[in-house]
């Protein structure tokens, strides 16, 4: 039971896994909360409490929370990849930016190219039809009248239906 005059503190994760007590003037204990025991744990396994403790009191206060964030980064890159690290981690994000970056350089150059034949050359305007195109003079066939259905050219896409009687001959 916790006395009536102080309060009962739990021991930060540093102390609390070197399995020491933990004294208000501890360097670990505002950056390794009681929560967090393996953010300690991976520290210490890779960098050592002893360097860590000599690391931390020889930087600012201010920049303590930074490097134990870095140290806690790298440890935990360490134990996922302990070839590489952090290292690894960034050679995946670097190939994987390099990547999309040719993927958005050949998405880029097929816009130019899209966009320069569309300003290019416009379509050559509609040719005249004469009376023999309709099949109306002689000269034996094939006029207009006389095209499948699937033939039939439009500047857009369109898909006749199906026909239920008729033939190519006219006879409905």
């Amino acid at each position: 039971m916790a006395s009536s005059t102080g309060s009962y503190n739990s021991p930060c994760a540093a102390c609390k896994f070197l399995r020491r007590k933990c004294t208000p003037g501890c360097i670990f204990s505002p950056y390794f909360p009681p929560e967090e025991p393996h953010k300690f744990a991976n520290v210490h396994k890779i960098f050592g409490a002893s360097n860590v403790s000599k690391l931390l009191n020889e930087l600012l206060p201010h920049q303590r929370e930074d490097a134990v964030n870095s140290l806690a980064f790298e440890a935990e890159a360490r134990v996922r990849d302990p070839v590489y690290g952090c290292v690894g981690a960034i050679s995946f994000l670097q190939r994987q930016v390099d990547r999309l970056q040719k993927e958005l350089d050949a998405a880029n150059a097929d816009l130019i190219r899209y966009a320069a034949a569309a300003t290019q050359a416009p379509p050559p305007p509609p040719r005249h039809r004469s009376a023999v195109d309709y099949g109306r003079g002689g000269g034996g066939g094939g006029g207009f009248y006389n095209q499948t259905p699937s033939s039939f050219t439009f500047p857009y896409n369109y898909h006749f239906p199906t026909w239920n009687g008729g033939g190519v001959d006219g006879n409905i």
